[in-house]
């Protein structure tokens, strides 16, 4: 390829057709299941659909076909299908769905009110995941546009990602057979650690999500006619989060979600950490004086990357400080997140965290842990030569900097799907989801110039794996 053909080509796209689309489509608020049970009710999903299936005809490449698969009950899948010039394939993969508002956006913007400012185009699930189908696309326009030959590619969109994917074992089946086995499987839903180079996820943590309940009694009393009598249901959710977590550390406590980490990825934490440095935490909003869990930074990369976390991302049973008269509340229900390490079994550790946290309720309260979702990690296969030369070479021709492997704190449950489908498949797993973009959070942001780069990286990473069986 012609990398400053392939650079006007992409940039071109970009500027006049992809960003307008995308600030349309950051406008619609197509939240996941897991957070619209309405969905269907609502049709913003289907009216996101609509929006990428008609950039994408327009944007058609030749002999390329497309539809938009729908099972009963279940979020519809976009499916590409470009034939190539040799008998292997490629698949590409997206989602479309997004993360609900979440509150503390800045005045002039909003999850669902798109902004484009100093390169960053701000608002909800254009860099998670909504630019995937756009730059997959516009990657094999690029190809043709230089007549480069290409091994098939195949481009799943999918609109449950953040829900856990539970639909896409269904629509995979279902569409086994017009699948395929492809020999190279490109994901655009990962992050990267700085805009400079082409980052590759070399794996992805587990998650184990759900809602801790306690209740203690039928009704709110008068907390000072009750508390020192009636006990805090509050205060048996930190007894019972204590079991889990030791707060003083956040060090999580049973072995059973630790794994050995491998020594490649030891090393290539490191190599990460060289290159970032106190990037690794300083790209995250803290106020003044605030300070991470700890001062090494390989430490931390492992951490985000290796080693399980509990976070609690939501309560009920509080009221807003406004409304908090002196009531010994009735009941305290948490949302738990854990990230799992990559290898470990995400049921067996959901098993294991229900068992811990219901046995033996303290002063015999009604405890009760509520499964929501669960999803395995995932760790890449080891690299082949051709791919690790891909990689390198596109990196150095668009970025003009060398290829950095790091893993991810966050779940993709897809590419465990695919691991075990595929098991002699090769992986690039890269995203735009860079420094301050803030992905599941208020002000997300997708960095346009890394958009545009990465799809001119993922062009040409096509173009080699086509001729890495030519040789």
């Amino acid at each position: 390829m012609d990398p400053t053909k392939t650079r006007k080509f992409v940039e071109q796209l970009w500027d006049d057709s992809i960003i307008p689309k995308l600030v349309d489509y950051i406008r619609i608020p197509n939240k996941s299941p897991l957070f619209d049970p309405h969905w269907q009710e609502h049709g913003y999903m289907e009216e996101a659909v609509s929006l990428i299936e008609s950039w994408c005809r327009a944007h058609s490449v030749d002999d390329m076909t497309f539809e938009v698969v729908r099972l009963e009950g279940r979020t519809p899948l976009i499916f590409m299908d470009i034939p190539g010039n040799a008998d292997r394939s490629i698949l590409l993969y997206g989602h479309l769905d997004k993360q609900p508002e979440m509150t503390g956006w800045r005045e002039d913007i909003g999850p669902w009110t798109p902004l484009v400012e100093n390169d960053k185009l701000y608002g909800r699930g254009g860099a998670d995941d909504g630019y995937a189908a756009f730059a997959a696309l516009t990657a094999i326009g690029a190809l043709k546009d230089q007549n480069i030959p290409h091994a098939r590619c195949i481009i799943l969109i999918e609109a449950c990602e953040e829900s856990g994917s539970y639909d896409l074992p269904y629509y995979m089946d279902t569409l086994a057979s017009r699948i395929g086995t492809p020999d190279l499987v490109i994901c655009l839903d990962s992050g990267c650690g700085n805009y400079e180079q082409l980052w590759c996820t070399t794996s992805l943590r587990g998650l184990i999500g759900g809602n801790l309940v306690v209740d203690v009694l039928t009704e709110g009393v008068h907390s000072g006619d009750a508390s020192g009598i009636v006990p805090s249901s509050f205060r048996v959710i930190r007894q019972l989060l204590s079991r889990v977590e030791d707060e003083s550390s956040s060090t999580v406590i049973p072995r059973d979600f630790y794994v050995n980490i491998p020594r490649e990825r030891v090393e290539q934490a490191h190599y990460a950490a060289d290159i970032l440095g106190s990037e690794v935490y300083a790209k995250f909003p803290f106020v003044h004086g605030a300070q991470p869990i700890s001062s090494g930074t390989s430490e931390l990369v492992l951490n985000r990357t290796w080693r399980p976390a509990l976070a609690v991302t939501g309560a009920g049973g509080l009221p807003p400080l406004e409304s908090a008269g002196n009531v010994l509340r009735p009941m305290t229900a948490v949302k738990l997140s854990l990230r799992l390490p990559p290898t470990c079994d995400a049921g067996a550790a959901t098993a294991r965290l229900k068992g811990i946290l219901e046995r033996d309720s303290p002063y015999g309260v009604k405890v009760r842990f509520e499964p929501e979702q669960a999803a395995t990690g995932w760790d890449a296969p080891a690299i082949s030569p051709w791919l690790a030369k891909a990689i390198e070479k596109a990196s150095r021709a668009y970025f003009g900097r060398p290829a950095v492997y790091m893993g991810e704190g966050g779940s993709i449950p897809f590419m465990a799907m695919l691991g075990e489908r595929f098991p002699q498949a090769q992986f690039l797993v890269t995203g735009v989801l860079g420094p301050h973009s803030n992905a599941h959070g208020p002000n997300e942001f997708l960095h346009i110039p890394t958009g545009k780069t990465l799809t001119c990286c993922v062009a040409e990473v096509i173009a080699d794996h086509y001729n890495s069986r030519q040789d």
